[in-house]
């Protein structure tokens, strides 16, 4: 494809790469002010020093959080109308769009995505994001309800003041959009902490918000490490909402600091170990196999719901697993700035390090590595890892029970389809699931008895604004995209008039 039709081709990224300079600060109260720490930024893509980043400490935690309160009770933009919310959201998409490159480049390097994945698939989905919100801040209404003669009820929707959003890293703009943007739409002003680990990209993003004419102090956005800062916002009085992004074991803490503080409403978006089951009458088992690859190579495997669980019928196993270990072939990773990359690195080293123990600890359990399962590129600096395939594994394995969060894929085979569904709920997760069928009555069947926010049938990872997104059991509650994500940003009033 030449450079004239492919933007990604046309950029010179190792060249913008040298040339980056970070934000300089965080961005609080409409603009960049210094922060009570700095910490050294480097890139999973070769391990080097990006530069120096304002760190944000509790005190700048509190000013966030004070700056978003005054933008809320007395600033402009929970009293606009919704039309003229919408109408800054879409001007805020278009900034984003008119950003792509350098928003891509951030995300590239901060977390090691490989470019042209950032530009084409992260960059579409925050302007799409914002697009939606801005489309639908002024289609939201209130409730006229039966009442008796001379009496009126009406119940409203009302911004519900301060949000505080605590974002991960592997999506760190997609994510962030989900939250940031029915927030704003609903009329609510945000503080947004992202990950240690991709603090970077929405920091430019909050700036360009700006630009786009959010009012001073409506989103703010800081880096800091997440048990000073992120603890702070979630036992600060004056955060009204906190939706969370992350692990488990976080979303715990954020619970105990809601009790702890203001009881305010946490909504959480946890972790998964998610089934990709696939059954013998599969329309396409080609097709099958190459979305049960995507589904676990696709960055880098880094994703809640990565379908890191196949479970297959016996009778196509072979088949099936031999195509993804021919598949793994396109997805070796390389260096994230390459536009021909489809899969980066790990987010850094330790967590690289943590990968190859869990895979040495399920081989000594029995497991077996069919392709992959060690590092990659050992020059770069980088902490990369093969796509893995992993089969012979017992209920218990490390490698079938736990989130790894890396490129791993463990294959379990089952008899019928009794099995597939106790094999796929047989987990503590609950986000998502897949299940490959050509019967409608089996796919509603099998879709109806796996426990999940979301159930693929004949294919992974379709979606759309219009939709929500989150889980059950330990993958937490509460709902990104969708206006049923609006809803969680607002309060519900009843107003009694007697007028008889």
């Amino acid at each position: 494809m030449s450079t004239s039709t492919d933007p990604v081709l046309a950029v010179d990224w190792a060249a913008r790469a040298a040339a980056l300079t970070l934000p300089p600060g965080i961005f609080v109260d409409g603009g960049f002010r210094e922060a009570g720490g700095v910490r050294t930024i480097r890139t999973p893509r070769d391990g080097s020093a990006l530069g120096e980043l304002a760190w944000a400490t509790e005190a700048d935690a509190d000013a966030a959080v004070a700056a978003a309160r005054r933008a809320f009770d007395h600033g402009p933009w929970p009293r606009l109308h919704p039309r003229e919310r919408g109408e800054v959201l879409q001007a805020f998409a278009a900034g984003v769009e008119a950003h792509r490159a350098e928003l891509a480049l951030l995300i590239s390097l901060e977390m090691g995505k490989p470019v042209r994945t950032a530009y084409e698939i992260e960059l579409r989905a925050l302007v799409r994001t914002l697009r939606y919100y801005g489309e639908l801040a002024d289609k939201e209404h209130g409730e006229i309800t039966p009442t008796t003669a001379g009496d009126l009820s009406l119940v409203t929707r009302e911004p519900a003041g301060v949000v505080a959003a605590v974002v991960p890293w592997n999506f760190p703009l997609t994510l962030a959009g989900w939250k940031f943007a029915p927030a704003l739409a609903a009329g609510c002003t945000v503080v947004l902490k992202t990950s240690e680990s991709s603090p970077l990209s929405m920091l430019r993003v909050a700036e360009i918000g700006r630009e786009a004419g959010l009012p001073d102090g409506v989103l703010n956005v800081f880096s800091g490490d997440g048990h000073v800062v992120g603890r702070a916002l979630g036992l600060h009085d004056d955060v009204d909402v906190l939706t969370f992004t992350g692990s488990t074991a976080v979303g715990r803490h954020f619970l105990r600091y809601s009790a702890e503080s203001n009881l305010k409403r946490v909504y959480l978006e946890l972790g998964g170990k998610s089934p990709h089951v696939i059954l013998p009458d599969a329309p396409d088992l080609d097709a099958a196999a190459d979305s049960a690859a995507w589904a676990i190579f696709f960055n880098s495997g880094e994703m809640c719901t990565a379908g890191s669980r196949l479970v297959v019928h016996r009778d196509v196993a072979a088949q099936v697993v031999a195509r993804i270990v021919e598949t793994s072939r396109s997805w070796q990773p390389g260096d994230p700035l390459d536009p021909a990359t489809t899969m980066g690195p790990l987010i850094d080293e330790p967590a690289l390090e943590r990968v190859l123990g869990q895979l040495q600890d399920g081989v000594a359990a029995g497991a077996r590595v069919l392709t992959g399962g060690s590092r990659a590129r050992p020059g770069s600096g980088g902490p990369y890892l093969e796509p893995t395939v992993v089969t012979d594994l017992a209920p218990d394995n490390v490698l079938v029970r736990e989130e790894l969060f890396a490129p791993v894929l463990s294959v379990l085979e089952v008899a019928d389809e009794d099995e597939a569904v106790r094999v796929a709920g047989d987990t503590p997760y609950g986000l998502a699931a897949a299940v490959w069928t050509a019967d409608l009555g089996t796919a509603h069947r099998v879709a109806s008895r796996l426990r999940a926010g979301t159930v693929w049938v004949n294919c992974y990872e379709e979606g759309d604004l219009s939709v929500p997104f989150g889980g059950v059991r330990l993958s937490g509650f509460g709902r990104d995209k969708s206006r049923h994500a609006l809803e969680q940003y607002t309060d519900l009033k009843t107003t009694w008039i007697h007028y008889g």
